[in-house]
């Protein structure tokens, strides 16, 4: 009777993990490229739950022990899911192992210590350079066959990490957060501490620099905040319908990973959080990003492979990516690209996103000295409003701020650079198809700002409608091919082109509404090339009277 039972028991759970993998199957019928099937991670069917290990769930208790105690425990016997109870779990740093599935029941509550002597300091990468920064929360390394399920919330207790900047927050959330202790870079820029401070005083964007010693790395210790999800080289990994919020850093960030879901997850961050990234998916292979949200204070979806010389001696792209039915709210980025490109990008999918007050919509970035290639990039059916900048931007000049702190700088006509030879450092971004996108409420309706040694390629926009403020710019670009493209504008111009060789009008219909040759202002001393055969515009002369 037991073994019928048994038996009854293991085929339920393979017919259920059955249809789980079958629910992504239809994901691959379109698929632009070629990707192996993502399959979920198979997890022994063994459960314990925390409690069982001495934990407690009040909120005070600290219980990282019983969380060593338990992973250990299900990994002798060659893993399975612990078992995370309604209750609010306080715990220092968190390591994971193979084959085990750290599941969250409904109201449970994992909640990161904010004592940083938990938290030792470890050789790891941080925004795309190899460096040293303080162990994350919750970490796995060279790991097989591992997941985060569940209904619960990880939290990372960042605000005791991060540092805070006036103009994003209330005079009242000033007032209290800044009362505590703490010091001020400038009256309106305060961090946690002096050695935070002194952190900051010697790093280039994040990451400091002329450091040799443990005891120079010690003592800014309180500077090198972690990413609160840090996976390294793992294999089949599964983040399930858990809320991560909160992160000291970046939120969740596989590194160097093979087959990754990500499925129904909530990655939050308060608007305000420096660094606060909701995915970098960094020189990752063959991963799905679905039904999730994200609500954060930088990048929302980003995808990255290391940066400057580490990452092209890394030498290892970010690949095979679908992102599907996906929302991002606030942040730099809803769907992003770089900075950090220099191993390379290519074969990525997006389709049936929703961006909703973000920054940019599809922002790429990169700048010289990161080189790198970023190909073979597919944008389709995705809807945007209340853009603050650009619902599309390529910006090859990206000096480590947000879109819309670098308006001022992006406005700028760069007259007297000096333009370098094309080697190994120059990023190069081609071969990228957008189609089917629409955005109400943009400041400017496109920025394309390549590098005139290698100029953005073979970019493909079709079926784009965009109401905005200011007209499009496209700068240090070839082979554009701007396809039944709608710039409806308040302002201006509905596209200044500069240096763009063989730009193609497509579907330009003669009451105006698309945009055609006719609605495009050169830019002084520039030198533009249309391809006229691709133009079909019965009565192109109308277009010019429409600007609006």
């Amino acid at each position: 009777m037991k073994k019928t039972i048994l038996s009854a028991v293991v085929a339920a759970f393979l017919a259920l993990s059955s249809q789980a993998q079958q629910a992504y199957d239809h994901l691959y019928s379109d698929l632009p490229f070629s990707m192996s099937k993502v399959e979920r991670p198979r997890i022994p069917d063994t459960r314990i739950v925390l409690t069982d290990f001495a934990a407690v769930g009040d909120g005070k208790t600290l219980n990282t022990e019983a969380f060593a105690k338990a992973i250990d425990a299900l990994s002798l016997k060659g893993g399975g899911h612990l078992v995370v109870p309604a209750g609010v779990w306080l715990t220092g740093p968190i390591e994971l192992k193979s084959n085990i599935d750290l599941h969250l029941e409904d109201r449970a509550i994992i909640l990161f210590s904010a004592d940083r002597s938990l938290y030792k300091i470890v050789e790891t990468s941080f925004e795309g350079l190899d460096t040293r920064r303080c162990q994350s929360p919750l970490s796995g390394k060279n790991l097989s066959n591992i997941s985060i399920t569940g209904s619960g919330t990880i939290d990372g207790n960042g605000h005791f990490w991060r540092p805070l900047k006036k103009e994003k927050v209330s005079d009242s959330y000033w007032k209290k957060a800044t009362s505590g202790g703490g010091v001020f870079k400038r009256a309106d820029y305060w961090m946690p501490s002096a050695a935070y401070l002194r952190g900051d005083s010697i790093a280039d964007m994040n990451v400091p620099t002329s450091l040799k010693t443990d005891e120079e790395w010690t003592s800014i210790k309180d500077f090198l905040r972690p990413v609160m999800v840090s996976l390294i080289s793992c294999k089949n990994v599964l983040l399930e319908g858990v809320i991560f919020q909160n992160s000291p850093a970046w939120n969740i960030h596989p590194l160097m990973c093979e087959n990754i879901i990500l499925d129904k997850v909530q990655v939050r961050n308060p608007s305000f959080a420096q660094n606060g990234d909701g995915l970098d998916l960094e020189s990752c292979k063959n991963a799905l990003i679905l039904n999730s949200t994200f609500d954060v204070g930088d990048d929302g979806i980003c995808i990255k492979s290391g940066k400057n010389e580490d990452g092209r001696k890394r030498g290892i792209p970010c690949e095979n990516v679908i992102v599907d039915n996906c929302t991002v709210f606030k942040g730099h980025g809803g769907f992003v690209v770089g900075s950090e490109m220099s191993g390379g990008v290519k074969n990525i999918l997006v389709s049936n996103c929703q961006f909703l007050g973000t920054d940019v919509g599809l922002r790429f970035k990169s700048a010289r000295g990161r080189g790198g290639v970023v190909e073979n990039i597919y944008i389709r059916k995705i809807s945007m409003t209340d853009i603050e900048t650009e619902p599309i931007l390529f910006n090859l000049y990206y000096g480590g701020k947000s879109a819309v702190e670098s308006l001022e700088d992006k406005d700028e006509v760069k007259q007297a650079e000096v333009i370098p030879a094309v080697d190994e450092t120059t990023p190069a971004f081609r071969n990228i198809f957008i189609e089917d996108v629409n955005c109400s409420h943009a400041r400017r309706a496109l920025y394309f700002y390549g590098l005139p040694e290698q100029k953005i390629d073979n970019i493909n926009i079709k079926n784009v409608s965009v109401h905005a403020k200011l007209g499009g710019e496209i700068s240090e670009a070839k082979n554009i091919v701007l396809d039944n493209l709608k710039i409806s504008v308040e302002q201006g111009e509905r596209l200044t082109l500069k240096n763009v060789s063989n730009i193609e009008f497509k579907n330009v219909n003669p009451d105006g509404t698309v945009v055609g040759p006719n609605d495009v202002k050169n830019a002084v001393g520039s030198r533009n090339s249309v391809n006229k055969k691709s133009v079909k515009a019965p009565n192109a002369a109308k277009n010019r009277k429409v600007k609006k």
